[in-house]
């Protein structure tokens, strides 16, 4: 059995788990005081983005998903396994998210673009590093996804009636 406990909260205005428009959601990180100080976040700000790993809490036990479905309900998708998809319902409710450091005030760390909802877990936070990113031209995905997430991190002012 592996045992993770939260290393701190998000805070955000955000109480719906939505499938587009995080582009310019704000939130903030709040780190336990009981587990860190501000050492421990020593030398983040020099980082541009940062990858934080979340639970996705707010999923029922009924709902996660261990087998195939249409990406968001989509009969016009092809039905995919969860592995070949990025949806909340996952086996483990673990969620991966790059996003924007924009500032950190002692324990706490605003962040632009952090797809997580008001109280999320927060599980572990690394910076990002262009060596482990990989070549853009070597990344292959289907049109689906492409479509999937043309709108994912838009902000919420581009959202069309």
């Amino acid at each position: 059995m592996i045992e993770i406990s939260p290393i701190g909260f998000v805070t955000t205005g955000r109480k719906e788990t939505v499938d587009d428009y995080w582009g310019d959601a704000k939130a903030t990180i709040t780190l336990d005081v009981k587990q860190f100080s501000p050492s421990a976040i020593r030398g983040l700000d020099t980082f541009s983005h940062i990858e934080v790993i979340f639970s996705f809490n707010l999923v029922k036990d009924e709902d996660v998903l261990t087998g195939e479905s249409h990406p968001r309900g989509n009969p016009e998708w092809p039905k995919m396994g969860i592995f070949a998809q990025r949806k909340k319902d996952r086996p483990n409710k673990i969620g991966v998210s790059i996003c924007k450091l924009e500032s950190i005030d002692q324990l706490k760390i605003h962040v632009l673009g952090l797809d997580a909802v008001e109280g999320t877990p927060i599980l572990d936070i690394k910076p990002v590093m262009t060596g482990f990113l990989p070549n853009r031209n070597d990344i292959r995905e289907p049109e689906w996804a492409k479509t999937l997430m043309c709108a994912y991190y838009k902000n919420e002012s581009e959202r069309q009636s």
